[in-house]
């Protein structure tokens, strides 16, 4: 199974270039970048090792979209510019969709900070999506060509785009929950304080099943920050 891995990216200059590598290094795939408007050297960087890099307008379900529409291989892997895949991603990916019940899928996390708050919180975010079957976009969410087009892509919400699409996902077929691990940065939950952004995580989820939309959810979000 061939794989692409899309990642959007904004202002990501800082680390983008080691996951590019470590990308490169990890299994063979096709790399596209989609840029949402960096103002630093985003592009630049992407461009020395990317196969494909694009602009589209911010926002990660509209770039996602766009990196997919160039993609040409038969998975897609949605990957977070700050997430490093496990030697190997793409035999897993492939593995996991030979099963032809098997839809798409996602990695267990694994958080790059040290302390028993980081290893509560990466604990309890997979065991969390391996009962749901629901996948965050740290996941390293990835999906057949076919029934990604099928859902019509990751729909234009200005949040929560992840979560709505993996629960249309589901209905779509079997979730593999791999047991490998990204590795994805810990800063939200370092910046912000472990307890506050679990408690502002799980409040927008809340609040997003209830109904409430996700522009004002990101209103609500900008405004806690």
């Amino acid at each position: 199974m061939r794989v692409s891995v899309i990642i959007p990216a904004l202002n990501e200059a800082p680390g983008i270039a080691q996951t590019l590598s470590q990308v490169r290094q990890a299994g063979e795939c096709e790399l596209i970048v989609v840029d949402g408007g960096s103002s630093d050297e985003t592009v630049d960087i992407a461009r020395a090792q990317a196969d494909v890099v694009l602009t589209a307008d911010r926002g990660r379900a509209r770039q996602m979209n766009a990196g997919a529409r160039a993609a040409s291989r038969d998975a897609l892997l949605f990957l977070h510019a700050d997430t490093v895949l496990p030697v190997g991603f793409a035999a897993s990916v492939g593995e996991a969709l030979h099963d032809p019940t098997v839809v798409g899928g996602r990695f267990d996390v694994h958080l790059d900070a040290e302390g028993w708050p980081f290893r509560m919180i990466e604990t309890l975010m997979n065991a969390r999506s391996r009962w749901t079957k629901i996948c965050t976009g740290d996941q390293a969410l990835f999906v057949r060509r076919e029934a990604f087009l099928l859902l019509e892509g990751f729909p234009e919400l200005e949040l929560m785009e992840d979560i709505e699409f993996s629960r249309r996902l589901k209905r779509a077929g079997r979730i593999a929950c791999l047991r490998e691990r990204v590795r994805t940065s810990a800063r939200r939950w370092q910046r912000d304080g472990v307890l506050r952004t679990i408690a502002l995580m799980w409040t927008l989820r809340l609040a997003y099943f209830c109904g409430v939309s996700p522009r004002r959810l990101k209103a609500w979000y900008a405004e806690t920050r």
